[in-house]
C-alpha cells in the first residue's frame, strides 16, 4: 500500500501534470470504484484543477468551485500518466481521468478490487475521509507519545493504525521500528522516556528521507512504479537477507495479509519472535535464538 513518502511522491509528480489543468471527464472501468452518489461525478468535468493534497493515505484534487475528488489506493492500487488519445490498458485500468494535458490511469493489479474514489463538496463534507491519525512530520515529541499512550497496542500495530498515527503502514513501520532499534511487539505503554525519543526521532527521520530520496530519484518525471519494497531499505522485504548495520539474518512474522520484518540483533535482543500458529505447532520445538534457528538448518 502506498504510504507518505509514496502518496508525497505521487502529490510531487501530478502537481507538474494536471495542476491547472481542466478535467474534461471520466471513464470509471469498474463501478465498484466509485463509491458516492452525491456530487455526481460528472460535477466535477470542466473544473480547473486548482490544489493536490495528502489526506493520511489518500490523494485529495481539488477543483473549481472547492469540488473535491478523494482517491484511496488501499493495497494494489496505482497511477500512471498517459499522452491524451492513448489507448488505455484494460484489465487492471480501474479509471482514466482525462485532463487537457494528459490522461492519468488508475490501476489496481489482482483480483481484489478495493481502490475507492469520492466526490464531495467543501471542506466539511471532505473531513469525513480524516481517520484522525497524527501527522508525525507537524507534530511535538509530547503530542507523539501521548497519542501512542492512548492505546495498548503492539508498536508495530499502533504505527499502523491511521486512527494515531497518520500515513504509515506496512512497509515503513518496519522501517522506523529497525532505526528506532525497538521490537515490533514492545507495547505501547512499555516504552520509557529514551525509547519514545528514539521511535519519534526514528519515525521523522525515516519519513523525510524517503520522501527527499524519492523525489530526487524520480525528478520531474512521474514515477513508472511505486512499490512498498525497495532494494535500500534495511528490513522490508528482507527476509532472510544481512541486516546492514550488523549483518544478521532479518527475520518475518507474517499475519493475515501483512508482515513484521525485524533484525533479532537490533531490535529484540537476539530473541526470535514467534509466529503465532506456527510456535503453537512447534510449541518447545520453537527456537528461541538465531544460533538455535541456525543449528535446526543445519541438521
Amino acid at each position: 500500500m502506498p504510504e507518505l513518502p509514496d502518496i508525497e511522491l505521487y502529490i510531487h509528480a501530478l502537481r507538474g501534470c494536471v495542476l491547472g489543468r481542466t478535467l474534461e471527464s471520466v471513464s470509471v472501468a469498474n463501478p465498484f470504484l466509485l463509491r458516492s452518489v452525491d456530487p455526481p461525478l460528472e460535477a466535477v468535468f470542466g473544473r480547473s484543477l486548482t490544489g493536490l493534497r495528502r489526506l493520511g493515505k489518500r490523494i485529495v484534487l481539488q477543483f473549481e468551485g472547492d469540488y473535491l475528488l478523494v482517491v484511496h489506493l488501499m493495497i494494489a492500487g496505482r497511477f500512471q500518466w498517459r499522452p491524451s488519445g492513448c489507448r488505455i490498458p484494460k484489465g487492471r485500468a480501474q479509471a482514466a481521468f482525462h485532463f487537457s494535458s494528459g490522461v492519468l490511469v488508475l490501476t489496481e493489479a489482482g483480483s481484489k478490487r478495493r481502490a475507492s474514489l469520492h466526490v464531495v463538496h467543501g471542506e466539511e463534507s471532505l473531513r469525513e475521509h480524516d481517520r484522525g491519525g497524527l501527522e508525525v512530520l507537524d507534530c511535538s515529541m509530547a503530542e507523539f507519545g501521548a497519542r501512542l499512550r492512548t492505546r495498548s497496542h503492539t508498536l508495530k500495530r499502533a504505527l499502523c493504525d491511521p486512527t494515531l498515527i497518520s500515513g504509515v503502514g506496512n512497509a515503513y513501520s518496519d522501517e522506523i521500528l529497525h532505526a528506532a532499534r525497538l521490537s515490533p511487539f514492545k507495547l505501547t505503554g512499555d516504552l520509557d522516556a529514551p525509547e519514545m525519543a528514539r521511535l519519534f526521532a526514528a519515525a521523522k527521520e525515516t519519513l523525510e528521507v524517503w520522501t527527499r530520496r524519492l523525489r530526487a530519484q524520480y525528478g520531474g518525471s512521474f514515477p513508472p512504479k511505486v512499490t512498498a519494497f525497495r532494494s535500500e531499505m534495511a528490513v522490508h522485504g528482507k527476509y532472510g537477507k544481512p541486516c546492514p548495520d550488523c549483518g544478521a539474518p532479518v527475520q518475518r512474522i507474517v499475519y493475515a495479509e501483512s508482515e513484521a520484518n525485524y533484525c533479532p540483533n537490533c531490535q529484540t535482543e537476539g530473541r526470535l519472535l514467534k509466529d503465532r500458529a506456527l510456535s503453537r505447532l512447534l510449541k518447545s520445538d520453537w527456537p528461541r535464538t538465531l544460533e538455535e534457528l541456525e543449528e535446526r538448518r543445519g541438521i
